[in-house]
């Protein structure tokens, strides 16, 4: 039995739940070993989380998003050193280009550290979040949604190792201690005055592994060979795609793969919640052992989008350059 299932969809699914049954555990590995591969993107489901908790975050993010813009503007991320908060529309670049959406960004709720001139500067990466005072329950739901999330995430990363040949425990150090958990609630507000489409522009994830939660509306689009091709939602299932760090970890045998949102049309709206994980910010990646690495082809490099094999110096990277305002006001000593 095959554990990747061919739907109406461009990307394999796979389901999580073969990897407990010893009848299917070796067709599971095969088929995730494929679709992280082949495509770096797949659909996951089997994971757990339940159509009740899938409705919930979507609700909550829809509930957001209709609070009066006085009181998203008051959780702005250019209050914050630790780029946490609200993003008004067209305020993130990609590519230099501004992203026709806003968001709040959320991570592990800690203390804002203490940074020396002689700490690194990804350390400004932690910190606390800024909630809305009018939605009380939000707090409570997505940081239990994260914790939720990353239990799935770093199974399926064991599993994902095991598939190549690889110790499903090489990385459990650089999670079991302060993990840079982060979430995304995101509106597409339909499409630019301007009717410039893009939602948000062609890009990598900075870390290990992206769990992305869509609404129906799509719009999501993954490179694929010489183009992009659209991923319909899936009702059930995870978006799953690799990072920058796991194409480092495997020298360019799995690889990140570019991906953008396609502004919806007219004045739909279209909601998404994204989910990162990724290890502690002081963590080093290493290579991981394995016989795949005779057909590693090595990591490219470009000199637009350098890669660090520390995680906090890849993740500062993409705050820096998707989030420029912010940079200025609180860092002006990162800012080139």
């Amino acid at each position: 039995m095959s554990s990747i299932t061919l739907l109406p969809t461009s990307l394999p699914v796979v389901d999580l739940a073969q990897a407990d049954d010893p009848a299917t555990r070796d067709a599971f590995h095969e088929g995730l070993h494929r679709a992280a591969r082949d495509t770096g993107f797949f659909h996951l489901t089997g994971h757990g989380i339940d159509a009740a908790e899938f409705a919930r975050i979507l609700r909550l993010t829809r509930e957001f998003f209709a609070l009066p813009k006085a009181d998203r503007l008051a959780l702005s991320n250019l209050r914050s050193p630790h780029f946490r908060g609200y993003t008004r529309i067209g305020h993130e670049l990609t590519g230099g280009r501004s992203d026709w959406r806003d968001q709040l960004d959320v991570g592990a709720e800690r203390p804002a550290p203490v940074v020396g001139p002689d700490d690194p500067a990804y350390r400004w990466l932690e910190g606390p979040n800024q909630w809305p005072d009018a939605l009380p329950e939000l707090r409570t739901v997505v940081l239990d949604w994260q914790d939720r999330l990353a239990a799935v995430a770093h199974r399926l990363l064991q599993e994902l190792l095991s598939s190549i040949g690889a110790p499903a425990d090489f990385f459990d150090a650089a999670f079991a201690e302060r993990p840079h958990l982060h979430t995304k609630l995101i509106r597409y507000p339909g499409s630019a005055p301007e009717g410039d489409g893009q939602g948000v522009g062609a890009h990598k994830d900075y870390g290990f592994l992206t769990l992305l939660l869509q609404d129906s509306v799509g719009g999501l689009q993954v490179r694929l060979g010489d183009g992009f091709v659209d991923v319909p939602p899936l009702p059930g299932a995870f978006v799953v795609n690799l990072g920058e760090l796991l194409e480092i970890a495997t020298r360019g045998y799995l690889s990140a793969t570019d991906h953008r949102v396609v502004s919806p049309p007219g004045a739909v709206e279209r909601y998404s919640v994204p989910f990162f994980y990724n290890p502690r910010l002081d963590a080093r990646i290493d290579t991981v052992p394995g016989a795949y690495l005779a057909d590693a082809p090595g990591v490219a490099q470009s000199a637009d989008n350098p890669l660090h094999a520390e995680y906090g110096r890849n993740e500062l990277k993409g705050w820096l350059r998707a989030h420029p305002r912010v940079a200025r006001l609180h860092h002006p000593e990162l800012v080139a």
